[in-house]
């Protein structure tokens, strides 16, 4: 919105004494300045409302009173005791800030009108997943089933509609892999639709379970946006995506503010959702966040560099699938079923273990970083 209005002063202006006055509009120009902006105006905004939503939420009695993950496991029934009645479904003021951050300080384009499509999809399917539990209805929220059909069938929609364009066809035939400068495979439409639907309800499933602990999946939502504001700057830069060998793809310097807000609006929530957590995120932020950044990944043709730097969210499914798997298989075969970790997902095995709360989410937070200065590695070393 800004970027427009600048554009109409600035014509307006034109060849008349205002002139001068209204140069300095043309900073607008720069995607590097409305990221700067984005990211200040989607923090400041996260600070002001941060302690009115989490009172509004109070008010409507919006607090996690029911079993989580933690507790349903067992063994940390303690700690889990001491966050109940803390507010939930502060993802609402999350997915707020980034939505107005962004049209704010970007350029519309069909790229940024797809990544927020997805992200007030997922906001949706996790805000009704949320308030299911808060209201009672159902402890274990919306079915598994229902929320894993939502999302794939937005990933379908995001592969068939990427495809049905030919300036985007690419970001679904042609598959990148990190350190390598050519695509491993031009022409690979069905396994490069199953990518894209993979990326968004693997990114989005993934945060979520991330979710357990103060300050976790935000904190580390944070420092893979970090890597991705420099891969879709990258990207929409087509000087810079030549030399260093990634695909350039027009518009996705777009995507870099679109990300500088989510980076502002994570900082922000951080700051009211650190140890102890004065609000919980809830699915309502979690899926959304996730499948954002999957959407991004496969705008920039850069999935697998996602895979890299959300290790720690890759970790985390695969702790969930790897004990529901082994549990279901020796029940099967032995009749009773047996565990690989203490708990999952993999942070509350560490709880079991004696780790503090703040050690954990400290410890996956240098986990995070490696993983990121990994990821970034990819655009030199190829």
């Amino acid at each position: 919105m800004l970027y427009y209005l600048s554009l109409i002063i600035l014509q307006v202006c034109d060849g008349t004494r205002w002139e001068a006055m209204a140069s300095p509009l043309r900073v607008f120009r720069y995607i590097t300045f409305r990221s700067a902006g984005a990211a200040l105006t989607a923090l400041l905004l996260s600070w002001w409302l941060g302690p009115r939503v989490i009172e509004w939420l109070k008010e409507l009695k919006f607090g996690q009173n029911y079993r989580d993950k933690a507790e349903e496991g067992g063994g940390l029934s303690a700690r889990v005791m001491d966050k109940k009645g803390t507010p939930t479904m502060g993802g609402v003021m999350v997915i707020l800030v980034v939505d107005l951050a962004a049209l704010l300080w970007a350029q519309w384009n069909a790229l940024l009108v797809l990544t927020l499509l997805a992200m007030m999809v997922l906001a949706g399917l996790g805000f009704y997943d949320d308030y299911m539990k808060v209201t009672k209805q159902n402890n274990l929220g919306a079915k598994g089933n229902v929320k894993l059909w939502v999302q794939t069938i937005l990933g379908v929609f995001i592969a068939g509609y990427l495809y049905w364009l030919p300036e985007t066809r690419k970001m679904v035939t042609e598959i990148m892999i990190p350190f390598m400068k050519k695509p491993v495979s031009q022409d690979a439409m069905i396994l490069g639709g199953l990518l894209v639907v993979l990326t968004v309800v693997g990114s989005s499933n993934a945060v979520n379970l991330t979710d357990g602990l103060d300050g976790l999946a935000i904190g580390c939502t944070l420092i893979v946006c970090v890597v991705f504001l420099i891969f879709t700057y990258v990207a929409g830069n087509a000087r810079f995506a030549t030399y260093l060998q990634v695909p350039s793809v027009p518009g996705a310097g777009e995507l870099t503010v679109f990300t500088a807000a989510m980076t502002g609006a994570c900082l922000g929530f951080l700051w009211y959702n650190c140890h102890p957590a004065r609000v919980f995120m809830g699915d309502t932020g979690s899926l959304a966040l996730g499948g954002a950044l999957g959407v991004i990944a496969v705008l920039i043709r850069q999935p697998f560099v996602l895979f890299i730097a959300g290790g720690v969210f890759v970790i985390e499914a695969l702790s969930v699938m790897i004990q529901t798997g082994w549990f279901k298989y020796t029940r099967k075969r032995y009749g009773t079923g047996r565990r690989v970790f203490l708990m999952a997902p993999i942070h509350h095995h560490f709880e079991r273990k004696g780790w503090y709360e703040s050690q954990v989410v400290t410890r996956f937070y240098i986990l995070c970083v490696v993983f990121a200065v990994i990821a970034l590695s990819t655009l030199k070393i190829r």
